[in-house]
């Protein structure tokens, strides 16, 4: 189940947060850490759903953060409550374990803006709570609506059947509102659909349950990339949080490099560390997609693959949950088409076929 778009702003200048976690520790530390900001104000704090929803149909809340493991009614069940009778921007606050992660991609497919990694025990870090700031400000401006039930998966065969050739890539890149979307794609393309690479904006640990949610209904292999994969058809390599993928040619064949080093656009990994390695390593050999998302990451790495004669794609506003990423790439006159995402998918594999029918 999904959230259908739909433009949500705050009524006033300062955006309004309600805090949901049974923890008094986590509660304090959220508060606080989103209190110091003068655009922001906790209105509220609730120890579980049901004090929530009392606390929500009074203050009226813009954004509200969201632990998933609490008494009385757990997170998703609220969640999918609140998402069909009573829509606003969620971010989850998770801690970061291969349970909760998987925990929180659920939250993810039934509406969350967005989900982060919960502060540690005694204090947040200043890193948590820049993310924190971030997203709280970045749901302010999401797209929600009531929940709804998903569209059944289309019955046509993708645009391209199967694919002959081995040397092409696809390259999407995504942030808020991004898991659902590169699902969305990623159902469309063939099992030997060419090689894929995939940044999603998550944290540490995130990556791995991601993948293996994609891998678990996508025709494709799907599984988060290691240092040294070779991109192959059939396979597609999701960036691991808390680390950059960088694509290197050796030889005849193209390489994943798991990288650290400093964040870019305070992301790590970046779209644009993955896009503008591409653009020097396969050129006109991408195909490349920049899903919904907040911010500019991936514009000018867009950039650098049209000027090296890649097809590139924008989501359209209409479909994006933050039309932000998609939107500086257009600026920059960096897109050879903007699609809706309904239609992204078909227009990568078209253009690679397109491509093919010159070679």
């Amino acid at each position: 189940m999904t959230a259908t778009a739909s433009v949500t702003t705050p009524r006033s200048g300062v955006i309004r947060v309600l805090v949901v976690d049974d923890s008094a520790l986590v509660r304090r530390i959220l508060a606080e850490a989103l209190g110091r900001h003068a655009d922001i104000e906790v209105v509220g704090t609730a120890t579980d759903p049901y004090v929530a929803r009392e606390r929500i149909v009074a203050l009226r809340p813009d954004v509200v953060t969201l632990d998933v493991e609490m008494p009385r009614m757990d997170g998703l069940s609220f969640l999918a409550k609140l998402m069909k009778h009573f829509p606003l921007p969620v971010i989850v606050v998770s801690s970061v374990t291969p349970q909760n992660s998987e925990t929180a991609l659920r939250a993810l497919a039934l509406g969350a803006v967005d989900v982060i990694a919960k502060p540690g025990a005694m204090q947040a870090t200043a890193e948590v709570t820049e993310e924190l700031v971030r997203a709280v400000r970045v749901a302010a401006r999401a797209r929600v609506t009531r929940l709804v039930q998903p569209v059944a998966a289309p019955s046509q065969a993708p645009a391209i059947a199967s694919f002959n050739s081995t040397h092409k890539v696809i390259a999407i890149g995504a942030s808020t509102g991004g898991t659902q979307a590169i699902e969305a794609v990623l159902r469309r393309f063939p099992v030997d659909a060419p090689a894929t690479v995939i940044v999603q904006h998550m944290p540490e640990h995130f990556t791995a349950s991601f993948a293996k949610r994609l891998d678990g209904v996508c025709a494709m292999t799907v599984r988060e990339a290691r240092d040294g994969d070779v991109l192959a058809p059939g396979l597609a390599f999701v960036a691991p949080g808390g680390k950059h993928l960088v694509i290197q040619a050796n030889g005849a064949r193209w390489v994943a490099r798991v990288k650290d080093g400093p964040k870019v656009h305070h992301q790590r990994p970046a779209v644009d560390v993955t896009f503008q390695s591409l653009a020097r390593c396969a050129g006109r050999n991408v195909v490349a997609a920049l899903l919904t998302g907040m911010g500019a990451d991936g514009a000018k790495g867009m950039l650098a693959l049209k000027d090296a004669g890649a097809h590139t794609i924008a989501q359209d506003e209409a479909t994006s949950v933050v039309w932000g990423m998609p939107r500086e790439a257009v600026k920059l006159d960096a897109t050879c088409a903007v699609l809706p995402l309904e239609d992204i998918a078909d227009g990568l594999l078209q253009a690679i076929g397109r491509e093919a029918a010159l070679v």
